[in-house]
């Protein structure tokens, strides 16, 4: 059974970037996919405090609720980061994951180690921001890009959504949530979403 983790990156529950995971996780889940979504603003994750600790070994030495998330994480076929746009960049909770994310890639980079978990896996990536900036996602885009080749997913592709700001905001989109969900089936079942890499008409630049 395909294992797809989602891990949700904003602070604010029920927001439009949740919304979102949740109707793709709906999709893999329908797709026959086991779902495990994470909400990292409930969880106690330090940033990387650039200590060394993991370059002998590749294993972080902080002990902390992201100790658990590098299994899951090692278990997922396919790992879908949320995160809404705070000043053209991920959140802070998600950005802990990334830095963290640091001791995986010594154990592939310095330490030669296979993949996380014995395999690779399928990296998406949703967004939502208030603002119509043409470059809204562009920073993020590479700091996420950059995660996943830490993790040993492959970037499949991203949904990406500009002026959307108010709580729940996305509701009024049915079509993006369609969109989720298309791509949840997709991943659950094992398929390859490659392609679906939009950033959609409350956006529209590919």
């Amino acid at each position: 059974m395909t294992h797809v983790l989602g891990l949700a990156g904003s602070p604010r529950r029920g927001g439009n970037t949740e919304i979102l995971l949740d109707a793709l996780l709906e999709g893999a889940a329908g797709a026959g996919a086991a779902v495990e979504r994470v909400r990292l603003a409930d969880k106690k994750i330090s940033p990387c405090i650039e200590c060394g600790g993991c370059d002998a070994t590749g294993v972080c030495v902080l002990d902390d609720d992201m100790t658990p998330l590098y299994d899951a994480l090692a278990a997922a076929d396919a790992v879908v980061l949320a995160s809404p746009m705070f000043f053209y960049n991920i959140t802070a909770f998600t950005q802990a994951v990334v830095e963290r994310s640091q001791a995986c890639w010594v154990g592939k980079h310095v330490l030669g180690r296979g993949p996380l978990g014995g395999k690779r896996r399928r990296g998406f990536f949703l967004s939502v921001g208030a603002t119509r900036g043409a470059r809204l996602f562009e920073g993020a885009r590479l700091v996420v890009r950059y995660f996943f080749d830490a993790v040993d997913a492959d970037p499949t592709g991203a949904l990406l959504y500009r002026g959307i700001e108010k709580r729940g905001e996305i509701r009024r989109h049915p079509a993006a949530l369609d969109e989720a969900r298309a791509v949840g089936a997709r991943l659950g079942a094992g398929d390859d979403p490659a392609g679906l890499d939009f950033v959609l008409p409350l956006v529209a630049a590919r």
